[in-house]
């Protein structure tokens, strides 16, 4: 939530061992723009002790669903495929991308995996 709220990942550092303490330390800054009842519920999602994070809880998921920011949301409506978001992009069929970011191609050739044991990787798959 709060990446896709902000755009980057809510802990961040160059140094792996950097995001690890920061997620120990447990302390997220919250952009304005993040509404009360969103920064309520990432928290709640960020415990780090498990026997006090949402979804872990007695209640398990139901702690999330019932949660203020999915006021109004019908989560069975949702399931059913019977929903509507609050914005429905116009499209003109299934192949339709003009909703996203135009990104260019990679000219890089993807990295090819080498089996030097001689087994079939492939063998159980």
């Amino acid at each position: 939530m709060y990446e896709m709220m902000v755009g980057q990942p809510p802990f961040i550092d160059e140094d792996p061992m950097g995001i690890y303490q920061q997620i120990l330390i447990g302390k997220v800054s919250f952009p304005r723009f993040i509404e009360r009842n969103a920064r309520s519920l990432i928290k709640k999602l960020l415990v780090a002790d498990l026997t006090k994070r949402y979804g872990c809880l007695k209640r398990g998921a139901l702690d999330v669903n019932k949660h203020r920011f999915f006021q109004g949301v019908t989560f069975n409506d949702i399931l059913a495929k019977k929903a509507t978001g609050p914005v429905i992009p116009l499209v003109k069929d299934q192949y339709d991308t003009s909703n996203y970011e135009a990104y260019p191609d990679s000219i890089e050739e993807a990295p090819i995996s080498v089996c030097t044991s001689g087994a079939d990787l492939f063998a159980s798959f």
